[in-house]
């Protein structure tokens, strides 16, 4: 079913790789404005030219590579189309003529007059490309068993929570289709299943949606989201604090990845998708119950306060560990600064020190920077979601409960991209968000205790910077899992040449 909260120039010609069908060439293209946000806060993608030169010192190929897996959090309207295989034979037959044409190359985003009217991917479960007869073993144990293998032991999700069709085994695969306009979204996949001509059936889908005007690029409780995604070798140029990551973490085959993979599965990426629900005026009403008593701030900053203590970031997007008890939006707004911190201040102890950044904090229990000695390289990912469902409504907000209506629901479309699911999403999610070993703490916003129970208390210290060791006990869940699964995400030429017919 559908949900209804309905997320290069000639130099680009000349590399365009020998795969590519005469209809796949760049055509020229009417748009004027970018089918992407680009808010001040996060980093800003490199120019096809400056791509163009670090991929080529890297080895890079942009254009075989699917264009959501390096350009992160930054789509304005995307749709999740989750589908069924039911005729594999016509399905691979349209694969390099109908659809191949339309899948979106990193190459191909990053600049507006190469960009398509809607930009197209193409990802695989498990089961879909077994369905498809591909066989062949990508040395990824958790792709290979789907994500319902991994949610009791490793995620820790209440599978009661999760949407019918994640419980099942009827995703093949899925469609991500980015726009400006949902209008444009819906017209492209018309295009798809004309060509697909029955081959396929929708099994699930979900709309994502930037939030609007000044909330563009926040997710729902209101924390500019994505700042911190990595710079990797060979496309981006690091900002300061960025960590460096090489290509190989994120795509199959490239520098960094030591796991044996078939040939033709270079340049591809593991997708790690999850929708997960956010539980806004629950969030909200905590902020307030709970909210911190500095005395130079008003009662509604003292929530604003415990909630950013909780993220690890204010609203705006600058970090607690800078600016530990007031916003600074002027920070936040500045990709040279907002991202340049690691935990560690002169003069004070990294291994006890709560005043700057609690150690529980989302931000700190996904990355702990100078928290492990050297920083860690080999546990990271690109997220890539986006928001989905409606603003609160009035009476979700008077009634400090979120409504039951599914179509009120909201949340986050989680994609994360990475050449091993078990030490990049899994990873993060079981050994530092669910761990209270790791660092003391569960982390406040997505930890669990990592058995599958709801609403299991925590408990963490450093929440109040005049009182690092006062405890505040979170007796609810703000995110819930509604479930997921994990896909592969083929290169452009393992399309045409492995996976078409």
């Amino acid at each position: 079913m559908r949900l209804a909260f309905v997320p290069f120039l000639a130099v680009a010609v000349a590399l365009q790789p020998a795969f590519c069908t005469p209809s796949s060439v760049l055509k020229p293209r009417t748009r004027t404005n970018s089918l992407l946000i680009s808010p001040a806060a996060l980093p800003a993608l490199p120019s096809a030219q400056q791509a163009a030169s670090a991929s080529a010192d890297a080895g890079l190929n942009l254009t075989n590579i699917q264009g959501d897996i390096l350009i992160g959090m930054k789509k304005n309207k995307e749709l999740f189309f989750f589908f069924t295989i039911i005729n594999s034979t016509l399905f691979r037959s349209q694969l390099g003529s109908g659809i191949l044409p339309l899948i979106t190359p990193t190459s191909q985003l990053l600049a507006v007059d190469t960009q398509p009217t809607t930009a197209v991917n193409l990802a695989f479960s498990q089961r879909g490309l077994t369905t498809l007869d591909i066989t062949d073993d990508l040395g990824d144990t958790a792709f290979a068993n789907g994500q319902i293998d991994n949610v009791a032991s490793i995620l820790g999700d209440e599978t009661s929570n999760w949407e019918s069709a994640f419980a099942g085994t009827s995703i093949h695969g899925v469609f991500l289709l980015a726009s400006d306009t949902v209008d444009n979204v819906n017209a492209t996949l018309s295009q798809i299943q004309a060509l697909l001509n029955g081959s396929i059936t929708e099994a699930y889908s979900l709309q994502g949606e930037a939030r609007p005007a000044d909330q563009q690029g926040h997710e729902h409780f209101g924390f500019m989201d994505g700042i911190s995604n990595p710079a990797v070798t060979g496309f981006s140029t690091p900002l300061p604090g960025q960590q460096v990551i090489d290509p190989g973490l994120f795509l199959l085959g490239e520098t960094g990845d030591t796991v044996t993979r078939p040939a033709w599965a270079k340049d591809g990426s593991f997708l790690a998708f999850r929708q997960l629900q956010q539980r806004v005026p629950e969030f909200n009403k905590f902020l307030v119950d709970n909210a911190l008593s500095n005395p130079n701030l008003t009662a509604d900053q003292n929530a604003e306060l415990l909630g950013a203590r909780m993220m690890g970031r204010w609203k705006s997007g600058a970090p607690v560990d800078l600016t530990p008890t007031v916003d600074d939006p002027v920070l936040a707004a500045d990709p040279q600064r907002n991202n340049n911190f690691n935990y560690s201040h002169p003069g004070f102890d990294l291994d006890t020190d709560q005043t700057h950044c609690p150690f529980s904090a989302h931000l700190r229990k996904t990355n702990p920077r100078a928290g492990l000695t050297p920083e860690n390289t080999a546990n990271h990912i690109i997220r890539a979601g986006i928001p989905y469902g409606p603003e609160v409504t009035d009476a979700e907000n008077a009634s400090n409960v979120s409504s039951t209506d599914p179509s009120l629901e909201r949340g986050l479309a989680f994609v994360a991209y990475q050449s091993d699911i078990n030490a990049g999403f899994a990873f993060l999610q079981q050994f530092w968000a669910n761990n209270a070993g790791y660092v003391f703490e569960i982390d406040p916003i997505i930890g669990t205790d990592g058995l599958g129970q709801a609403d299991v208390p925590r408990s963490p210290s450093g929440l109040d910077p005049a009182d690092p060791t006062r405890i505040i006990t979170i007796e609810q869940d703000f995110v819930v899992s509604r479930g997921g699964e994990y896909f592969f995400s083929p290169s452009l030429s393992a399309i045409q040449n492995t996976l078409a017919i």
